[in-house]
């Protein structure tokens, strides 16, 4: 579950997004944000750390973000330091998505399969379930090699399980309830 924080700092900079209609570049800048702090770990610890000086911190922001994103992303990730919210950055990225997917009409899921699927059936699962749920279905392929054979979808809390290992259980529960 999302942190509440989070979810707030999301919304401030998405209605910033929203009222400047930039939404869209503001989420890729926050992503690429998120992924220089996954890359550079060092850096992220360092903005973090309750050791070095918020001056030193905004500083750094300046010096190496410059102007490589937006002034309103530039400044958010300012507001984060001088409130010392840096650490929720993956969270709130993640809940920008989530209001920028529902902007779109869009429910992000995974489909997990035994050997890969091809970009012609995933573009078909993904149309087939864009109509049984009324938005805009996109699939990510994983493959399990556990589920033998068959599809599973997980779209947000929903799942829906066609293995073939779903249906072995099911008749080996149903064998041992008739055996018992």
């Amino acid at each position: 579950m999302i942190n509440v924080v989070a979810s707030r700092y999301a919304e401030a900079l998405f209605q910033i997004g929203e009222d400047e209609k930039i939404t869209d570049r503001l989420y890729e800048e926050l992503s690429e944000i998120t992924k220089l702090f996954n890359e550079c770990k060092e850096f992220y610890s360092v903005l973090k750390s309750p050791v070095i000086s918020k001056k030193e911190k905004l500083s750094l922001i300046d010096n190496i973000i410059e102007d490589k994103v937006n002034i309103n992303l530039k400044n958010f990730l300012k507001l984060l330091i001088e409130k010392n919210r840096i650490s929720f950055i993956h969270d709130i990225s993640y809940s920008y998505k989530e209001l920028l997917n529902e902007k779109y009409n869009v429910i992000e899921g995974v489909v997990i399969t035994a050997i890969p699927m091809n970009e012609k059936e995933i573009k078909e699962l993904e149309e087939k379930l864009s109509q049984k749920y009324n938005k805009n279905v996109t699939l990510e392929n994983k493959v399990d090699k556990s589920i033998l054979g068959g599809v599973l979808v997980r779209l947000g809390n929903e799942e829906i399980d066609g293995t073939v290992k779903n249906r072995l259980d099911k008749i080996k529960e149903q064998l041992s309830q008739v055996i018992s």
